[in-house]
């Protein structure tokens, strides 16, 4: 058949020293860790994490099914290549497993990780990717299917009968592939290239780990429950710089060495106790590493200038041996220790009967952590361009704070939140992914210091947007946010604290001084600032209160927006005039300016327009002395609400045009503060000189509330 079952044969037993070092404790369990196992697998049970048989059944329909379609892929293509009958009935492929299914550690309506073994003249570029993909596509059964040749580890994903399959494909030397194929030979890697080892290594790393624990079944328990915890905590995910499955896996496996005789209870305390203490960068290894006359490169700081650079190095067991958790940075690696910390003393109390396992699964209050945050919004045409750009943007997040690290020295922390978010009420397709920010503890710094990372996130936009597969409306937005306008949409049921007493813009937030001391950032498309307070003990009810500006000497506006962007319209507004802009086309036509009437400022706007281009027409609200100085909502041609004052516009395409303002509703002074530089300044009729034009690179809007439909 040559489908590797998920928890397959059971591997022959190590010798009794397990790993490279001694045991830390060869003792046993107590009655207390018996029980204390009963109440964590009881535990796990009632959370969900178990697949019930009918599940399992289909997945293993699934395999087999799967199983057949490559054999047949193999098959013809043989054929079509002019080789004997002989040759075709015994041309083959063979399917394996690896990831959590291979473990044994899967749950409900996870992916199956599977590879494709083949011979040497079945191809990865254009029989796997093209030929299969098509007989893929035709096929009723396979929806979502979504080739990645350029990936780290080419890959072809998608549904087969609603169960996800992340399908690798590895073409080994051989011109027929038997049935009984032993992928933990090292003769499989003889005359194959780099992407083929590293698609061959996820099934050898698997088998190597099964091979190097004590008890498979208490490994099995043991991970099930860190990875439970994990994701709990927003500590799970290899693509924003934490820990995938296979590094949570070694990291189980090699505490089960250092406790050989432990039970789950016991191994799940001991490791937190072990990983709150170990020094990084020193490596997590299962075995020693080996050289091999094949040349491949191994992990070795002695010799890789770059492997010095690596944080938490957990090393593959299966040769070539490599770092499996190269994506962790220093601010990741802080909060993974952190929740170390917190997962011990937690594991402390248990075994003292002070708290129950429930209180290692609390969630993770990632929005009640910071003070300050990132936020970047993903939104495209339709859901499935969404797919495909949330993706690629996901898999850039970890340059982000890569970045952020480097430009600031590390002084500026980052905590990429793995969880996205969707706001339903949007008209596109969106979600939003989320960044905590904080000043690097325990290091004194300047009075008044800043960090200015907008440079940092237009190079970062500008990577994303290099994207091959770009199409219309995709668009990314990066925006600094404070805690109280975190939007509501994150929280669950849709909760969120009640607002401040006082209306305030996204924007308006981002110029208050910093909150409880904390630091102040300019970053993102909205080039919020993070700065620091001078005094760290003024209270959040204090933070609420705008900062008094200086404004031109005209009728207060009647308009006003609330925190999340959504605008109260004028109940009086003496006219409304029309403004249209137009996006540019591919040819450049239609590169239009803004027309502002009644103040004598049209040729001064034209002049400081013409470059900008805009795909929305917009509808301003006009005082009777002529000012623009406010919007109502849009009749744009997509249905927009729109947010224009003075005349310019703030969300423009290839250029941002942003203002100050101020205005009263009642006794509540509302500020609306947008992206400021010293480009282009802008005098009203009276002299004042009030507007500022600050361009950017892309789609920027005042709030995250106003990129699309609400």
């Amino acid at each position: 058949m040559g489908i590797s079952d998920a928890m397959g044969s059971t591997p022959p037993q190590a010798p009794r020293q397990y790993g490279i070092t001694k045991p830390i404790s060869t003792a046993g369990p107590t009655e207390a860790d018996l029980q204390r196992t009963k109440e964590l697998e009881k535990f796990l049970l009632d959370s969900g994490l178990y697949e019930s048989k009918e599940e399992a059944a289909k997945r293993e329909e699934i395999l087999r099914e799967i199983d057949k379609i490559v054999k047949n892929w193999v098959k013809q293509l043989t054929r079509q290549r002019g080789y004997t009958d002989q040759m075709v009935e015994d041309a083959n492929a063979v399917i394996f497993t690896f990831g959590s299914y291979r473990l044994g550690v899967h749950g409900p309506g996870a992916d199956i990780d599977t590879l494709c073994v083949g011979p040497s003249y079945v191809n990865r570029e254009e029989d796997f990717f093209i030929i299969l993909h098509a007989i893929l596509a035709e096929m009723d059964e396979v929806t979502e299917l979504q080739p990645v040749p350029d990936a780290h580890v080419p890959v072809m994903k998608f549904k087969f009968h609603g169960i996800s399959i992340d399908l690798l494909y590895a073409s080994i030397s051989l011109l027929i592939v038997p049935e009984d194929l032993d992928i933990s030979h090292g003769s499989v890697l003889y005359n194959v290239d780099e992407a083929t080892i590293r698609s061959l290594n996820g099934c050898r790393v698997a088998d190597q780990i099964l091979r190097l624990v004590p008890n498979i079944e208490n490994f099995r328990t043991t991970l099930r429950c860190l990875k439970f915890w994990a994701k709990k905590r927003g500590v799970y995910s290899n693509v924003t710089g934490f820990l995938g499955g296979v590094n949570w896996a070694l990291l189980v496996a090699r505490v089960c060495q250092l406790y050989p005789n432990a039970v789950p209870s016991m191994l799940v305390s001991r490791f937190f106790r072990v990983y709150t203490q170990w020094r990084w960068p020193n490596p997590v290894m299962l075995c020693a590493i080996e050289e091999d006359e094949l040349g491949f490169p191994v992990w070795d700081p002695r010799k890789n200038p770059r492997d010095r650079t690596h944080h938490m190095p957990i090393i593959t067991p299966a040769y070539p041996c490599m770092n499996s958790s190269y994506n962790v940075s220093t601010s990741t690696l802080r909060v993974m220790m952190e929740q170390f910390q917190i997962g011990n003393k937690i594991c402390e109390d248990i075994e003292l009967n002070k708290a129950s396992w429930s209180a290692l699964f609390e969630p993770y209050l990632f929005f009640e952590t910071y003070k300050n945050y990132l936020q970047v919004d993903i939104i495209a045409a339709d859901a499935e361009d969404l797919r495909l750009w949330k993706g690629w943007v996901e898999s850039r997040l970890r340059q982000l704070t890569l970045k952020i690290e480097r430009d600031t020295y590390g002084m500026l922390q980052c905590h990429p939140y793995p969880s996205e978010y969707v706001d339903l009420s949007k008209q596109c397709s969106h979600c939003a992914f989320f960044m905590g920010l904080q000043r690097k503890q325990g290091v004194k710094t300047q009075e008044g210091q800043q960090f200015d990372i907008r440079g940092t996130v237009d190079e970062f936009r500008h990577s994303v947007n290099m994207y091959m597969f770009w199409k219309p409306g995709m668009e990314i937005y990066v925006s600094h946010v404070r805690r109280k306008q975190i939007p509501s949409y994150v929280f669950p049921d849709g909760y969120k604290r009640p607002r401040p007493s006082r209306l305030i813009s996204q924007h308006q937030a981002e110029r208050i001084s910093g909150e409880s001391g904390s630091e102040e950032c300019e970053g993102g498309s909205a080039e919020g600032r993070l700065k620091r307070k001078k005094d760290a003990d003024v209270s959040d009810a204090k933070l609420n209160k705008p900062e008094k500006r200086a404004s031109p000497n005209r009728q207060k506006p009647p308009i006003a927006e609330s925190v999340n962007g959504g605008l109260m319209e004028a109940p009086t507004v003496s006219m409304v005039v029309k403004t249209e802009v137009f996006r540019q086309n591919p040819d450049g036509a239609f590169n239009s300016w803004l027309e502002r009437k009644n103040d004598g400022q049209k040729e001064l706007d034209k002049e400081a327009n013409k470059n900008f281009v805009s795909p929305i027409r917009q509808v301003q609200t006009h005082t009777p002395d002529g000012n623009v100085n406010g919007i109502a909502r849009g009749v744009s041609q997509d249905k927009q609400p729109v947010m224009t004052v003075d005349a310019e516009v703030n969300c423009l395409k290839e250029g941002l045009a942003v203002v100050d303002r101020t205005a009263e509703v009642g006794d509540t002074e509302i500020l609306h503060a947008g992206n400021i530089s010293n480009d282009v300044h802008m005098k009203l009729s009276d002299g004042t000189l009030h507007v500022e034009i600050d361009r950017a690179s892309s789609i920027v809007c005042s709030s995250s509330e106003s990129m699309c439909g609400q």
